[in-house]
Formats: C-alpha cells, structure tokens, sequence
C-alpha cells in the first residue's frame, strides 16, 4: 500500500477581502503546516472502497460522500479511468476545526491516486474540492488569495514551532462567514522574509483572523483555548486557524511547542512541535 502524510494546514493569519457575485468570499492568508497529521493510503481495488480508522473515525461514521472518495471519483471522471482503489484513512485530525483535515485528505489521495492510476490531476481539479485542497495538494507553505485556489509564494520563514489545541467542537464554515459583519480587509503587505519567529509573531500580530469574532460568538469555548494558549510559556502569538475552532499557539522553536502542550483540559486535542513548510510530494 502507498501512504502520504495530510498535514494539518494552519492560517497564520486570515483576511476576508471581498465577496463574490456567487457567494463564495475572497480571503488573503498566510499558510503552512503544522506538526499533526493524518495518514492516507491506497492500494488497488476490484472497486472504490474507503476505510476509516483512528481516534476521529467515528465522526465520519455514515459520511458516504467523504472527500476523498469524491476526490477519487472526480479525478476518475476527469481521466477516464475506472474508479477502482482500496482507500485507508488514518483520521487523527478533529473534523470540521478550521484546519483543512478534510481538503489535506483529499489532496493526499489525489497525490497517491495520480501514481496508482499513472494520471496527472487537471489543474482546475483541486479547486472544486474546496478552496483548502489546492495549497493541500501543493503541500508546501504558500500565500493565499481568491478563495483559496490562487497559491503565491510565501516570506521566507524562520525554523518556529506551533502548538495546536481544540476545545471539542465542530465549527461550521459556512456559519462563521454568515455571522461575520463588519467591512472587509485589505490584503497584507508581508515582508520578503523573517530571520526569527519573534519578529514574525510581531508583524503577524496585528493582521489577526476576521473569523476569529464570529467563530467566538458560535463557539465561547474558543477564546478559552485562546486565553490558554496565551498562558503557555513562551507563546509568542495565538489565534484561531481558519474558521476554527482549532487554534495555534506560535513558539520560538518545536520543543517548546511540544512543552506547551502539557496541561490541556481534559477534552482537548492538542498537538505541538515544529513547524512543517510542507511536505514531500512523493511519500511512500
């Protein structure tokens, strides 16, 4: 069987910039990949199976149309080859927490599924997934525009670690941008690079998450991960990834990410320790 690592995918920072006539909002973010992850795996197959296992499979329990078996259809209908694989996820990432467990997985299957089948995904594929599959699929840390889809390169980053925590709670996406008021943001201006995570903690500081507001109104509970984060020693910033509820604290390297860890209220996932910039696309 052929695995790939589906990293978690962390906003450092997230602005909503504009809306679209057909209701999808345009967003300026900062990506990379935290020290989480889920695991996928294909082998061949008479048909198109997916089996899932770990300690959030049970939230996907009934879930016939997961992404990555629409990630694998709709790669066989673009190709022209039969659908036929033996899928294995591995979910060790809360679902629905704002950090793109869901597109990461189906990017991973693409990446598996184009050496299984011997095709190349079509490169408006990704993009109707969802707009966390293409900077998924790419797995390597990017800016962020469009709704996602449009990947620039990234400042140079220093080595930092990230410690990720979540309440236990399921955030709705599209409940977050309903509940979402206010103006929209100008894009950032980032620098060409940052030589240390304090530096890049500093200016990240005040360009925020214009979700982070309306996710707390629908989930309280994230501003407690928040304020606990903040406690942990040597928290240079926190904020919440995506639409939540999951959030990050950043630290000057992983150990002291992974340290941080220690403590969490029962219920909680955590996860610490270096930051990824990405991941090799061919994993096996």
């Amino acid at each position: 069987m052929l695995w790939e690592r589906a990293p978690a995918k962390v906003n450092l920072y997230l602005r909503v910039t504009g809306r679209r006539a057909d209701g999808y909002h345009l967003l300026d973010s900062l990506a990379v990949f935290g020290p989480a992850t889920d695991l996928v795996g294909a082998a061949p197959g008479e048909d198109l199976r997916l089996d899932v296992q770990g300690p959030f499979a049970a939230a996907l329990v009934g879930d016939g149309d997961n992404l990555v078996l629409r990630a694998a259809r709709l790669l066989a209908e673009a190709t022209g080859v039969a659908p036929k694989a033996r899928l294995l996820l591995d979910k060790r990432l809360p679902v629905a927490s704002g950090i793109g467990g869901g597109s990461a997985d189906a990017a991973a299957a693409l990446r598996l599924l184009e050496r299984l089948w011997k095709v190349a995904v079509p490169p408006d594929l990704p993009a109707r997934l969802g707009a966390d599959v293409p900077v998924c699929l790419a797995a390597r840390t990017a800016h962020m525009e469009g709704i996602g889809e449009r990947l620039g390169p990234a400042p140079g980053l220093p080595s930092f670690g990230l410690l990720l925590a979540n309440p236990g709670a399921a955030v709705s996406t599209p409940a977050v941008f309903q509940a979402r008021t206010g103006r929209f943001s100008e894009p950032a201006v980032l620098p060409a690079a940052w030589t240390t995570a304090a530096a890049m903690a500093a200016d990240l500081a005040p360009l925020g998450n214009d979700l982070e507001a309306p996710a707390i109104l629908l989930c309280p509970a994230i501003a407690d991960v928040l304020a606990w984060l903040r406690s942990r020693p040597g928290c240079l910033l926190a904020r919440m990834s995506g639409s939540g509820a999951t959030c990050f604290g950043v630290f000057a390297d992983g150990a002291a990410a992974a340290a941080g860890s220690v403590g969490a209220p029962p219920g909680w996932w955590v996860a610490g320790g270096s930051a990824g910039h990405g991941i090799s696309p061919r994993e096996s």
